[in-house]
Parts: structure tokens; C-alpha cells; sequence
């Protein structure tokens, strides 16, 4: 197990590009296994989660060739169906929540998939139901194996279907989409997510034959179509590792400029990051943060206590809840954060109240920060990463913490942001990985 030991309390300056979008590249590679021609993907970040999700299509017979650091070319013509029935494929498959997506594509191309129960961050229950209704819908059987730890799903054919979702799941509708591409007849999903990961996927979709309409909306037209061709598609810049970036520079008092930024996929990010007071200079798809002694959170119109909360798109994040919620500590004001789709995600709060944060945790769900306004600096402590997107908000605690904190298990920080300590060095952060 690796750890990061910081020595906290230095403003950093320099310029940084985000990586690719982790939550698109999952789609977007499980997604290769819809036709036997060559796919070409850009901008592919070098992390964890999708270098492991890569290996596993390499392990199912996908050739697989890095054209370099971050572009690769894929071709799924023989795919070894046998190997998706062996322990080695459960097993590696468990160990990534991004691999119940490969369930669509192959029901879809070879009429039946196995998958092991994804696994993933301990962030409370992320069911998976949404999955299995919709290829249900679209006319595939579904039954659960080996004690309830292997999902199979078979199909002779699918065939269009109506299809209202019962939440607007993004891996859920990312599954049914890929899968109504190649089914017989039409497809409508109502309630679909339109994150820009799925507006990405369906654009790709598209330029490799697939016929979908309403992209951007919450209701998907698909033709099936009888194929799909090969394709050359770039990943969008990661969107919470921009929001993580933005909360990083105004904790440290930082002058940051986040580069290639693609502003028009950011949403409401930018904008709720302000109404926390920090300030940020937007042009030619950068973000400047400029260096700041102290920032307020902004209230109500009726004068009450700020509320941020998560929402699906086009609605805030539920991946830089945490983000937001660490950058409130050292603001001027009172801000009320509300994660909704999971209920142990703020649990890693009590790590920050030992570093002198004001922070009540509420109930699961809701933690109300007193922010410090910078009267009280953070101390550095020992703690541990729990999860991808608490283990980047601890890092940032302890790079704006005084004295010395030690973060262990980083591999959670790796599986979603990609050299993050060399990429933090260059700022001019004191970080080590021990």
C-alpha cells in the first residue's frame, strides 16, 4: 500500500491540463466491442480504473494498440467468448464498476454476457437495477449465478422497445443505448441521463453508423441498425478534475490556470464554485484562478444559508460534492452540502474535523461547514483515502493544512487522477509518494 506524505501550507503557481474524462473513457471502451472494425480513441487517461478496464478487454481478445501516452487503437474481431465465463474474468471484472457496461455491447453483438457484481468506491448502495430493466425491456433474459455474485444476460435478438427509465442512471442508460443500437427496430428511453459522457458516447455512436436523435436531452430516439464500422473519437477534459483543481487553488491561495477546459461541457461548475467566492478568470477555454487571501460564500436572495447539492445533469456533480464541501472550510460564511444519491459519502468529514475544520455532520446525507475564513489554518494529520473523490478532497485539506500529513491508500486517488503527485510537484507542491 502506497501513501502520500505533504507538508502543507504553500501556495502553488502554474498552468495544468486536465486529463481525459475518466466517466467517458469507461463508456467509450466498453463500447469498442460493438463491431469488429478499428476504433481509434484520443486523449485517454492514464489511470487505474481504465487501464485495468483496458486489460480486461485485452484479456477477451480485444487487439489492443497504444499509438502513445494517451491515444490507443482497438479492434474486437475475435473475441474469446469463453474467457467471460472464467474466474480470472469475475475476478478482474469485480474490481471495476465500469465493467457492467460491457454488458450491453456484448447481448447485443454475441447474444449473451457475463459480468461479475462491479465493484468500485465504498460510497454506499449504487444498485444496479436500471441495468438490467432496460435489456429486459429491449427483450434479453437476465438470471444472477454463483451465489448471487455472477450476472448472466442472453438474448437470440433484441428487439426495440419504449422504454421509461426508472432513474436517470448514466452507466444505466450508456448500457441500453449501446445495446438499442444494434437491436431490431426503434428504441425510445425516456428519463435518459444527458450528461456530456453520454452525449459523447451517442456522438460516437453515431459516426459509426448508429442512428440516435435527442442527443443532449432526456429522450433518446435509436433505428437499430444491422452494424456498426470503426470510428476515431477524443475524450472530453475531465470535469472533475477541473472543479478538483479550482477548489485546490483557492484552499492553498494559489494562482492556477486550468488549460483546454471545453467550457461549454463544464455546466453550472463554474458558476457554483463562485457563489463559494472564489474568484476565476474565463477565456480562450481556460480558467484562471488568481491568488486569494480570502473568498465568501454568497447566500440566498432571501438572505438564507447557501445550500449546494447534488443533482443529475444539468445539475451539480455528485462527484465534486466533496470538492466543494473541502473549499467551504477555509471560506467566510456557512454553506449547507446536500449529497443525495449516496449516503456514505460524507463520512470521511470526521478526518477534516481533526484537522480544525467547523463541520456538523447532520445525518448521511447533509454536513453544514462554518467556514474559518483563514483566522485558523488546518493541521496535518495521518489519515486514509476511502474513496476516489474523498481522497482527493483530504489531499487538498493537507496541502493547505501547516505541518505534515501522511494520506494511505493513494491507490484510490489513483484510480482517478493520473500522476497527480509529479502533476502537483510542478506546481510547487512539497509532495512524496512513500
Amino acid at each position: 500500500m502506497s501513501s502520500f506524505k505533504i507538508l502543507g501550507g504553500k501556495s502553488l503557481k502554474g498552468e495544468v491540463k486536465p486529463q481525459g474524462a475518466k466517466n467517458e473513457a469507461l463508456q467509450i471502451l466498453c463500447a469498442v466491442l460493438l463491431t469488429e472494425d478499428v476504433i481509434t480513441i484520443q486523449n485517454v487517461p492514464n489511470i487505474k480504473d481504465v487501464n485495468l478496464l483496458i486489460d480486461l478487454l485485452r484479456g477477451m481478445g480485444v487487439t489492443v494498440e497504444k499509438v502513445n501516452e494517451t491515444t490507443y487503437k482497438f479492434r474486437s474481431k475475435n473475441i474469446d467468448l469463453a474467457y467471460t465465463r472464467t474466474q480470472e474474468f469475475f475476478e478482474k471484472s469485480s474490481k471495476i464498476r465500469g465493467s457492467i457496461m460491457l454488458m450491453g455491447p456484448m447481448v447485443a453483438r454475441f447474444g449473451s454476457a457475463y459480468i461479475a457484481k462491479p465493484g468500485g468506491d465504498k460510497i454506499g448502495r449504487r444498485r444496479v437495477d436500471t441495468h438490467f430493466i432496460g435489456l429486459q425491456e429491449l427483450g434479453a433474459k437476465f438470471k444472477v449465478e454463483e451465489n448471487n455474485s455472477v450476472f448472466k444476460i442472453s438474448s437470440k435478438k433484441l428487439k426495440g422497445k419504449n422504454i421509461l427509465l426508472d432513474e436517470a442512471s448514466v452507466t444505466g442508460t450508456a448500457n441500453i443505448v449501446m445495446a438499442a443500437s444494434l437491436a431490431d427496430g426503434n428504441t425510445t428511453i425516456y428519463n435518459a441521463a444527458c450528461e456530456p459522457y453520454l452525449q459523447q458516447l451517442c456522438k460516437m455512436l453515431n459516426s459509426m453508423g448508429a442512428n440516435i436523435r435527442g442527443i443532449g436531452s432526456n429522450y433518446l430516439k435509436i433505428e437499430g441498425v444491422s452494424s456498426l464500422s470503426g470510428t476515431t473519437h477524443k475524450i472530453l477534459p475531465d470535469m472533475i478534475e477541473i472543479g478538483s483543481f479550482i477548489g485546490l487553488a483557492a484552499m492553498t491561495k494559489s494562482d492556477i490556470k486550468i488549460n483546454d477546459v471545453s467550457i461549454e461541457n463544464l455546466g453550472i461548475i463554474p458558476k457554483t464554485f463562485q457563489r463559494l467566492g472564489i474568484k476565476m478568470n474565463i477565456a480562450d477555454d481556460s480558467i484562471h484562478i488568481p491568488q486569494q487571501e480570502s473568498y465568501e460564500i454568497e447566500s440566498f436572495i432571501d438572505g438564507s444559508i447557501m445550500t449546494i447539492a447534488d443533482a443529475i445533469w444539468p445539475g451539480f456533480s455528485p462527484d465534486l460534492l466533496s470538492i466543494a464541501l473541502v473549499t467551504s472550510i477555509q471560506a467566510k460564511g456557512t454553506v449547507l452540502i446536500h449529497q443525495k444519491m449516496f449516503e456514505s459519502r460524507l463520512f470521511f468529514v470526521d478526518k477534516l474535523i481533526d484537522m480544525g475544520a467547523q463541520i456538523i455532520l447532520c445525518d448521511p446525507h447533509r454536513a453544514t461547514v462554518i467556514g474559518l475564513d483563514r483566522k485558523i489554518p488546518l493541521k496535518g494529520i495521518q489519515m486514509t483515502s476511502p474513496d476516489i473523490r474523498a481522497g482527493v478532497s483530504l489531499l487538498i485539506a493537507a496541502l493547505s493544512a501547516e505541518g505534515e500529513s501522511t494520506i494511505d491508500n493513494i491507490e484510490q486517488i489513483d484510480r482517478g487522477y493520473s500522476n497527480i503527485d509529479s502533476r502537483l510537484r510542478a506546481l510547487g507542491a512539497d509532495i512524496e509518494r512513500i
